[in-house]
């Protein structure tokens, strides 16, 4: 791959990552209509989704993981030319995927009331979560497939058709969650699961119309069944990439469930407000994950092509996009966060606490937002150690002792949970710009690992 001037690099890089953050944008926005309608039947239904996101999560992103370790193979292989390397991953990609989705929701599935009951889910809380969970723990091997495919297009370049049949498919997940959740147009009113059903299907579609697009190699590779049997040299190199990622991950996903039991600890309300918080901010998030995302893609075709000035100039471009961006956004919710939760529920409560929140934690996620930008980078190299260390020392170093020393052992109350996020942002986006400037990150996969 030939060097490319400056300006059209930074195209190349915008052009990649708007929609991926088009494509993450349509997911949080059915997330916040999943919150605005369940928000409209009362604070428990409300908080099902919350309860149940930390759990997913864990689940999420091992497969995440794995599924970047695959975009990094095929994005490097993409870098040198190699297109018989690309099939053979993306075959090997594929079966791994099916595999572990079953591996690891199984057992979540059945002991999911036990798991509740340790996380002191409130009484009223408890059946909804047990159902919306229920259901989408059943479509993870649809999740882990789609993410697989999703990869596959982005590490060869093609952002743009995972991002279409997003679009199609998230505007029909909201539709079938109205119909759903509601009872409308004749259909059972099922309420919370309702909105677990309506993923189902919409994620099942999804799958479908993308394993029909890599099956006819109609983007220039083709799903092979020869490359479909799983090889242990590719996929000790998948998991070599693939577990320091997914155990930084889930353990920081871990952590996310064990702080939510503190959260639960305080009642309904407070539970409310921390799930409205979070999905706000992830909304603000979403251009550097998208960003994050395409720095990973050409980092990693920069380096397979042996162009390592200009891998560092996209992570630049990225970080100094990503500033300009979320400093604005940041700035909206430090000064307007009880409007931002209003729009989602009616509850004086909640609402003042979820001003309290903004106040304290939205400086620290402008800084968090360029950490995420550079854990691109690590991906997008195959160094993917650092991104397991920081995420543990976020969750478990900082951000769980914070919170159960501030409300378990002093009983500051909520305060405690909003001081844990600014402290543990703050931290570990330090520590990743240490390691960005003095790691050799560029030089984790030499060409004959590959």
């Amino acid at each position: 791959m030939s060097t490319i001037p400056a300006m059209h690099l930074y195209r190349h890089l915008i052009r990649l990552s708007l929609p991926i953050m088009a494509g993450n944008f349509m997911q949080t926005l059915y997330n916040l209509a999943d919150t605005w309608f369940l928000g409209r039947l009362g604070p428990a239904q409300l908080s099902a989704p919350g309860i149940s996101f930390n759990l997913l999560f864990l689940l999420i992103v091992v497969g995440g993981g794995f599924s970047s370790a695959g975009l990094t193979l095929i994005a490097q292989a993409k870098g040198r030319n190699d297109q018989d390397k690309q099939e053979f991953y993306l075959g090997q990609l594929v079966s791994f995927m099916a595999l572990s989705s079953l591996v690891l929701a199984t057992p979540v599935l059945l002991a999911l009331p036990l798991i509740f009951r340790l996380l002191q889910v409130p009484p009223e809380v408890f059946g909804y979560a047990l159902d919306y969970l229920r259901i989408l723990l059943a479509a993870m091997p649809l999740t882990f497939l789609y993410f697989a495919f999703q990869n596959i297009m982005q590490g060869m370049g093609d952002s743009v058709t995972p991002f279409l049949i997003q679009a199609v498919t998230v505007t029909l997940n909201i539709f079938l969650n109205w119909l759903f959740i509601f009872g409308n147009w004749g259909f059972p009113r099922l309420e919370v699961a309702g909105a677990a059903l309506g993923t189902l299907i919409s994620q099942a579609i999804a799958v479908l119309v993308g394993f029909i697009i890599l099956q006819k190699g109609v983007k220039g590779v083709r799903l092979r069944r020869k490359y479909l049997r799983p090889q242990p040299k590719s996929l000790g190199l998948l998991m070599s990439i693939g577990i320091p990622s997914a155990i930084g991950q889930s353990s920081s996903a871990l952590g996310f469930t064990v702080l939510q039991g503190i959260v639960n600890s305080l009642g309904t309300p407070v539970i409310a407000a921390f799930s409205v918080g979070n999905r706000i901010i992830n909304l603000f998030m979403l251009p550097a994950l998208g960003m994050s995302q395409a720095v990973t893609v050409l980092i990693g075709q920069k380096i397979g092509a042996r162009e390592k000035g200009q891998a560092l100039q996209v992570l630049r471009y990225g970080v100094v996009t990503i500033f300009m961006f979320i400093s604005v956004g940041m700035t909206f919710t430090f000064f307007r966060g009880e409007s931002f939760v209003r729009f989602f529920i009616e509850d004086p409560q909640v609402q003042a606490l979820g001003q309290d929140l903004f106040r304290i934690v939205s400086p620290s996620v402008v800084l968090f937002a360029l950490f995420t930008v550079i854990l691109g980078a690590f991906q997008g190299a195959g160094d993917t150690k650092p991104i397991m260390a920081m995420n543990m020392v976020r969750l478990w170093g900082l951000r769980v002792p914070i919170a159960w020393v501030l409300v378990i052992g002093i009983g500051i109350g909520p305060i405690g949970i909003w001081i844990s996020m600014l402290i543990s942002n703050l931290v570990t986006a330090l520590m990743g710009f240490y390691l960005l400037a003095t790691r050799p990150w560029m030089d984790r996969l030499s060409a004959g690992a590959l």
